[in-house]
């Protein structure tokens, strides 16, 4: 008999297994107007089954998402797409001040913010519209093996916050905007063909590079742009020593200072910081007034700076080498 009760209970836990497997939703539709599955993207990621078997895709459609939206550790493998970038907006306006949570309160402003591992969006506006009241950032990214494909990045200071001393990130197509270093962070990323708005006279990055990463930021066939009134950009200054950042065959404008890079306030930084340009073009891109302890790549240094030498072989899935 009690075996009979061991192997009816086990038939039941199996049976129940099949059950929540079969239940799995791989896709997903979310729209503001009722038709998809759910109304709210943070309540389509909630329904997404914890560290799945193959890749979940959450559609989104046309739509302004006012919502504050975070992408956990479990959801890995997690794509989300919208239908079109100029129309599919996910919004929010926390600012440092607003959220009050002391000095690390930029690190709550996001309005998307990603943990997990193996993530894709494609087709997003992703936004913080706090306006120019300091640190507010719209994308924050701390999953490793993350990929963004024809998004938008909007923002003022702090737009987006690339984190994590082993993640990987790669940004194609995208437009990226603000003020005061809005990209910034330890991650090691690359943007290909991206446009890089400036909104005001500020920087554009601010790395944080752990020592002995071979890479930071590194900026492909990306084209630097700024606001009619905008004329001093720096290309970049670092937020902790060991920072690296590198433009590579960019089309850098005239609000490029001459000098191209700043060391913030730290002095030592000169020595353990690496700011590399290679084969630049357009009014910002003259390089006899660069600081003297930035770098200009040769073609060997250069050969090594691929999205595959620099991410690792995930990149196949995304970009063409």
């Amino acid at each position: 008999m009690k075996r009979l009760i061991c192997l009816f209970s086990a038939v039941v836990i199996f049976c129940t297994y099949i059950f929540a497997q079969s239940g799995v939703l791989y896709e997903m539709v979310v729209s503001t107007d009722g038709t998809g599955d759910f109304i709210k993207i943070q309540d389509a990621i909630d329904a997404t089954k914890a560290f799945p078997d193959k890749r979940i895709t959450i559609f989104i459609k046309n739509g302004v998402y006012r919502e504050k939206v975070r992408v956990p550790s479990w959801n890995n493998m997690l794509s989300i797409i919208g239908e079109d970038a100029e129309k599919t907006i996910i919004v929010w306006d926390d600012y440092f001040d607003k959220i009050d949570r002391g000095r690390n309160s930029t690190f709550f402003t996001y309005t998307f913010k990603v943990e997990a591992d193996n993530f894709y969006a494609e087709n997003l506006t992703i936004e913080n519209s706090a306006g120019r009241v300091g640190q507010a950032v719209a994308l924050h990214v701390e999953g490793n093996r993350c990929a963004f494909k024809n998004c938008r990045l909007l923002g003022n200071q702090d737009t987006a916050y690339l984190d994590g001393e082993n993640s990987n990130q790669l940004f194609i197509d995208c437009i990226i905007e603000g003020t005061t270093d809005f990209i910034f962070g330890s991650a090691t990323a690359v943007f290909s063909n991206c446009k890089i708005i400036s909104r005001s006279d500020s920087y554009i990055t601010a790395a944080s590079t752990n020592e002995g990463k071979p890479f930071g930021f590194v900026f492909m066939n990306c084209k630097l742009s700024a606001l009619e009134e905008v004329q001093s950009v720096f290309l970049g200054r670092p937020w902790r020593p060991y920072a690296k950042t590198v433009f590579m065959q960019c089309e850098l404008g005239k609000h490029i200072h001459p000098e191209g890079w700043k060391v913030w306030s730290n002095v030592g930084n000169e020595s353990t910081t690496f700011y590399a340009e290679y084969k630049n073009t357009g009014e910002g891109s003259k390089t006899e007034n660069r600081v003297k302890w930035s770098h200009q790549l040769s073609d060997a240094e250069a050969a090594n700076y691929t999205p595959f030498n620099i991410l690792g072989t995930w990149v196949l899935h995304y970009i063409e080498l």
